[in-house]
């Protein structure tokens, strides 16, 4: 967005975490009159594959990817009231992350939920605080994943 409004990208997966990181960006964009953007990253299909049953398997994950953003953006509208900007993409998530980062140069904060199991915090969390962190050009905000909804929006 060329006119400065700050937007906070949500890498969307099915974690509870992502939804404290929505919810977090949601919060964030809704107070400082930003906005929100989703990004879905699908795994592509094994290349294997014959053509036609890959083209298949990609259509599904397609339909299935939609149906979950759909979901969140739906949150993400009635938090912020306006719909967010949705991204679905093919390939390995960071790769495609850092693609959209680049090419999308609106996009101003990275939210991450890290996770509140003894799991670790995630393959992205763990990239981005690690080697991959000086690939970012925008801040990041990592949430942690065991908030409250009323944690989350008194920090927010």
């Amino acid at each position: 967005m060329a006119d400065g409004t700050r937007v906070f990208l949500v890498v969307v997966d099915e974690s509870p975490e992502m939804r404290t990181a929505l919810r977090y960006a949601c919060r964030r964009a809704k107070r400082t009159g930003g906005r929100v953007a989703l990004l879905y990253v699908m795994d592509p299909p094994e290349t294997q594959q014959w053509g036609g049953v890959a083209d298949l398997m990609r259509q599904e994950a397609r339909q299935q990817a939609e149906q979950v953003v759909a979901t969140h953006a739906e949150q993400a509208s009635t938090l912020t009231g306006q719909p967010p900007a949705i991204h679905i993409r093919e390939g390995k998530s960071r790769e495609e992350l850092l693609k959209l980062i680049a090419e999308d140069r609106s996009i101003s904060v990275l939210v991450l939920g890290s996770s509140s199991t003894n799991e670790g915090p995630g393959p992205l969390v763990t990239a981005f605080i690690g080697k991959s962190g000086g690939q970012l050009r925008i801040p990041l905000t990592i949430v942690p994943g065991g908030l409250t909804e009323a944690e989350v929006d008194a920090i927010a």
